[in-house]
């Protein structure tokens, strides 16, 4: 039974990051254009464009960093799915002559941390 209150909580705390990071990035002008794009490999957080840049924004929210800083838990294994999942995506909405990055945004507690072009593939 405890194993699944942590679970749901785990849940529940990364889905309201990913409201607070879609509302950011609207802040900063972003247009959303995916949430939690799904594939048989993997999922997106949230996809927006600004610029003409399509961004592939990975969500990390963490309510202590006893484990590391949320951007950490971003690693070589999850950057090599995140762009199999970004490939099937600019191959579906026919983008793969536009540019493209990977964001990071980092949400501890209340303190938002958008880390552009965080990684590259």
């Amino acid at each position: 039974m405890y194993f699944a209150q942590k679970d749901f909580h785990k849940k529940l705390l990364g889905r309201a990051g990913e409201v607070k990071a879609e509302e950011f990035l609207r802040s900063q002008g972003y247009e959303i254009l995916e949430r939690n794009f799904k594939t048989r490999i993997g999922e997106i957080d949230l996809i927006a464009e600004k610029d003409g840049v399509t961004v592939f924004t990975e969500v990390k929210t963490r309510s202590t960093e006893a484990f590391g800083t949320p951007a950490e838990a971003v690693g070589v294994n999850k950057r090599k799915k995140y762009a199999l999942v970004a490939s099937e995506y600019l191959v579906k909405h026919k983008k793969t002559d536009f540019p493209c990055r990977f964001d990071v945004i980092e949400i501890e507690n209340d303190a938002i941390n958008h880390i552009t072009d965080a990684f590259s593939i």
